[in-house]
C-alpha cells in the first residue's frame, strides 16, 4: 500500500564522493569545511557506508526458523501464486512450475535450487564510482524516502500534492547528506509533471543532481527500458558494460496476498535479463493483507518473495537479487496501517533471520505512522531503522523523510532522520570498542587519582575533538541557553537548515556531453509519447 502508492500515482550533500564529499573526522563528525566545495552548512560524517558489526537479533530458535520456512515453501506447494504476467508464467511452466492458469505451484526443492544461484552480495555501481554500494554480508546503507504523492514542510504548514521543484529539493538533500547512500524512488511524486512523462524528467533530474545509486520504477517496458538507458548514457558506458555488472535496481511489491502484477513481473525480468539489481518487497500488513500472526506474515511475505527469485534466476542465473521485507499490521480499531511496532520490529527480525537462512542479502525500512515531524514521528522512525539494524538488513529503503505511512515527504523528517542514521554511523565504528591500553588508559586513572579530573589531561586533551558523536541537528544547551538562543524546536531547526542546503548546493560534476545527449534523448522520448498510463 505505502511503496504502492507513489507508483500507483503515475497513472493519475554532501556533494558527490571524490568530488568533495569527503569530509569530517573519521569519530566524531567534525567537519573539514576546507574539503568542501562550497561552504559548509552542516558539520557531517564523511561518505562511509556502515558495516554492521553487531550480531543479529535472532528471536527464532532453529525449529521457529525451520516452521517459518516449511510454511513458506507449503503456500508456494500447495496454494500457489497468482502470476498475472503470461510471459512469466511461461517461463515458470517451462522450467517444472505447475500452472493453472495464472496460478503458480513450485516445489521446495525446486525453489531452493534456483534461490541457490543468486549471489549472497552484490555491488552497484552508479556514475560516480566513489560512490558504489554493497548489499549483502554485513554492509547496511541508507536511502531517501521514496514515492508519497504529498509533500509537507513548515513553511506550507499543509499537505499537499507534490511537484517537480519539491521533488528537486529533496534530491538535493539526498545528494547533499553523505548518510544517505542511494537514491530510490521519486522522493516525492511531481504530479505536475503528466505520468507519461514523469519518469524522464524525475530521471534527468535525478542523474544530474545526484551521483549516487538509481532506481527504477517496474512499471512496464517504456519506463524500464528508458531509465536503463539513461543510466547507461549518464555513466558513460557501453551497453556491455552497462550489462556486465549491476549498474542500478528495481524494487517491486507483490500484490499481497499472493500476487505478482503484470507491469512490475515485466520490469523484473527486463532487469533480470540485462544483470541489475532486484529487490522483491511483498507490503504485508498482519490482520488485512496477511495473517494477524506476525509467523504467518512473514511465511506468506517470503512465500511471494522467494517465488520472484526463483523467476529470476531461471531468466539469468545469478542475477543479484534481495528479499525485502514490509510486514507490519494495521490498526485492529481503525485498519489503518501502524508502523515501528513491536511487532513491525520482531517482523523484520525474523524476516532477517530467514534472509540468512537462504543465503540472500535483505532490504527493510525506516517507517512511521506519524503525520508531521513530531515525537511519535520519530520513535516509529527509531524503532524501524534499528529493527533493521538489529536484524541483518542491508539495505535501508525510505530511511529519511517519511510520513503518514508514506503518504508524505517532508524536509524536516529528512534532515532529523539523518541524525539519527549518522548516530547509527557513528555507533557501528568499532573504535568506540576498541580495547588497546590507550582505550583502558591506565595511565590517565592514576594520574588524576580518586580527587581530580579527566577535562585538562593530555589524554583527554589529544582525544577530546573527536572523542564523541557531535550532532549536526540535535541542541545540548541547557534549558536557559536553548531559551535565550530563541527556544527553537526540533523541526524549526531542520527546517532552517533545509533552506540554508538548498541556498549552497551544488550540483555533482558532470561531463557537459554527456548531459546534452541525457537533454537529447528525453526531448526524443517525448517526442515519440513516453510512456502508457495505463497498465
Amino acid at each position: 500500500m505505502a511503496e504502492a502508492v507513489g507508483r500507483r500515482g503515475q497513472q493519475g550533500g554532501g556533494q558527490g564522493g571524490r568530488h568533495g564529499g569527503r569530509h569530517g573526522g573519521r569519530h566524531g563528525g567534525r567537519a573539514g569545511a576546507k574539503e568542501r566545495r562550497g561552504s559548509a552548512v552542516i558539520e557531517q560524517m564523511p561518505w562511509n557506508p556502515p558495516v554492521n558489526i553487531d550480531r543479529p537479533t535472532e528471536p527464532l530458535d532453529e525449529e521457529g526458523v525451520a516452521a517459518i520456512h516449511d510454511g513458506a515453501v507449503r503456500i508456494l506447494e500447495e496454494i500457489g501464486i497468482e502470476f498475472l504476467n503470461p510471459e512469466a508464467v511461461e517461463i515458470l511452466q517451462q522450467a517444472g512450475c505447475k500452472v493453472s492458469g495464472e496460478n503458480v505451484r513450485m516445489d521446495r526443492d525446486f525453489v531452493m535450487e534456483w534461490i541457490a544461484h543468486a549471489p549472497s552480495q552484490f555491488t552497484l555501481t552508479p556514475r560516480n564510482p566513489d560512490r558504489q554500494i554493497t548489499i549483502g554480508g554485513r554492509n547496511l546503507v541508507f536511502g531517501n524516502v521514496s514515492s508519497p504523492p504529498n509533500y509537507w514542510d513548515m513553511s506550507l504548514g499543509r499537505k499537499m500534492p507534490g511537484t517537480r521543484a519539491q521533488c528537486q529539493d529533496l534530491l538535493r538533500l539526498t545528494q547533499y547528506l553523505n548518510c544517505i547512500h542511494f537514491a530510490g524512488g521519486y522522493p516525492v511524486e511531481p504530479v505536475d509533471v503528466h505520468a507519461s512523462v514523469r519518469h524522464l524528467d524525475v530521471l534527468f533530474d535525478k542523474l544530474t543532481l545526484t551521483d549516487k545509486v538509481m532506481h527504477a520504477y517496474s512499471l512496464g517496458k517504456e519506463r524500464v527500458e528508458d531509465v536503463m538507458e539513461m543510466v547507461r548514457i549518464a555513466g558513460g558506458l557501453s551497453h556491455a558494460e552497462f550489462d556486465a555488472s549491476p549498474r542500478m535496481y528495481t524494487n517491486i511489491n507483490s500484490t499481497s496476498p499472493l500476487k505478482h502484477d503484470r507491469p512490475m513481473l515485466d520490469g523484473w525480468m527486463r532487469l533480470a535479463r540485462r544483470g541489475q539489481g532486484l529487490v522483491v518487497t511483498p507490503f504485508t500488513l498482519a490482520g488485512a493483507m496477511a495473517p494477524v500472526t506476525m509467523a504467518g506474515a512473514v511465511a506468506q511475505s517470503l512465500a511471494e518473495a522467494l517465488c520472484a527469485v526463483v523467476l529470476a534466476q531461471i531468466i539469468r542465473p545469478g542475477a543479484p537479487c534481495a528479499i525485502g521485507t514490509f510486514t507490519s499490521n494495521v490498526d485492529m480499531k481503525s485498519g489503518a496501517p501502524a508502523f515501528g511496532t513491536p511487532e513491525y520490529m520482531r517482523a523484520t527480525q525474523m524476516t532477517g533471520q530467514l534472509c540468512r537462512f537462504y543465503g540472500l542479502p535483505m532490504r527493510s525500512s525506516g517507517v512511521c505512522a506519524a503525520n508531521v515531524p513530531d515525537g511519535q514521528a520519530m520513535w516509529e522512525t527509531s524503532n524501524s531503522l534499528w529493527a533493521a539494524v538489529q536484524s541483518g538488513t542491508n539495505m535501508v529503503y525510505h530511511a529519511a523523510g517519511w510520513l503518514e505511512g508514506g503518504l508524505i515527504a517532508s524536509p524536516e523528517k529528512f534532515i532529523m532522520d539523518c541524525e539519527v542514521l549518522q548516530q547509527i554511523q557513528r555507533y557501528m565504528q568499532p573504535e568506540i570498542c576498541a580495547t588497546g591500553p590507550d582505550e583502558i588508559a591506565l595511565d590517565a586513572i592514576r594520574t588524576v587519582g580518586p580527587n581530580g579530573h579527566f577535562f585538562g589531561i593530555e589524554h583527554t586533551q589529544d582525544r577530546y575533538l573527536e572523542a564523541f558523536y557531535q550532532p549536526f541537528l540535535s541542541d545540548w544547551k541547557n534549558y536557559e541557553a536553548w531559551e535565550a538562543a530563541g527556544a527553537v524546536w526540533t523541526p524549526e531547526r531542520a527546517h532552517h537548515m533545509f533552506r540554508e542546503i538548498l541556498a549552497s548546493f551544488e550540483p555533482p560534476p558532470m561531463d557537459p556531453a554527456i548531459r546534452e545527449e541525457l537533454s537529447d534523448f528525453v526531448a526524443r522520448r517525448k517526442i515519440e509519447g513516453g510512456a502508457p498510463t495505463d497498465f
